[in-house]
């Protein structure tokens, strides 16, 4: 509440932009900015264009090496998934072990756990403990990113089920009420028909 009051008080003293623009200060900035705040102006509007620029990209997801240029960085929306079509096999890492054939359910976020029924596959971006519920309904978990160590691959694999992580864009990919195979051994999924 009080950089809210700060960035209010500075806007009005022609010093900020907009309130907002008061969190663009790093922490030890904010003594010599009470002291001399027109001397930051120039450096949090630019901060605040940077953020901006960063937020429009959509990082790629790095398991082992280093980033790419962000040049190369798709934007947010920018360049579609290719569809999956039938007997499509989409290779991911073998997380845990099995095979299971059921209907995918895409899940982006946990706003309507209904949706997944008993035998669905569990298809989500990534996992976190508050997802963990779901996996006792789930026939099998795919996710879009992760690894071996993941929440995801973890919990499938105290509960038995099969799990293949890091199918890339799997959410974007494969429709909803599609049927599918997930092989946790190999790391694939087969699709087998499309809704």
């Amino acid at each position: 509440m009080c950089f809210d009051e700060l960035g209010k008080r500075m806007t009005d003293r022609g010093h900020l932009a907009h309130p907002r623009q008061i969190f663009m200060l790093l922490a030890d900035e904010v003594d010599d900015f009470i002291a001399e705040p027109g001397k930051f102006s120039a450096t949090l509007a630019e901060r605040e264009a940077d953020y901006h620029e960063l937020y429009e990209l959509d990082p790629p997801y790095i398991v082992n090496g280093s980033a790419p240029a962000l040049s190369t960085w798709r934007r947010r929306g920018e360049g579609a998934a290719a569809p999956v079509q039938v007997g499509d096999v989409l290779k991911g890492v073998a997380g845990s072990p099995g095979e299971a054939t059921g209907t995918a359910r895409i899940m982006l976020d946990l706003s309507d756990p209904s949706l997944l029924e008993p035998g669905d596959i569990l298809i989500a971006p990534s996992t976190d403990p508050s997802w963990t519920p779901l996996f006792l309904v789930a026939e099998a978990v795919i996710t879009d990113i992760g690894a071996v160590g993941t929440h995801a691959v973890i919990v499938s694999r105290e509960l038995g089920i099969p799990c293949v992580p890091s199918i890339a864009d799997a959410t974007k990919r494969i429709p909803d009420g599609a049927t599918i195979t997930v092989n946790g051994s190999l790391g694939t999924v087969t699709i087998d028909a499309l809704p």
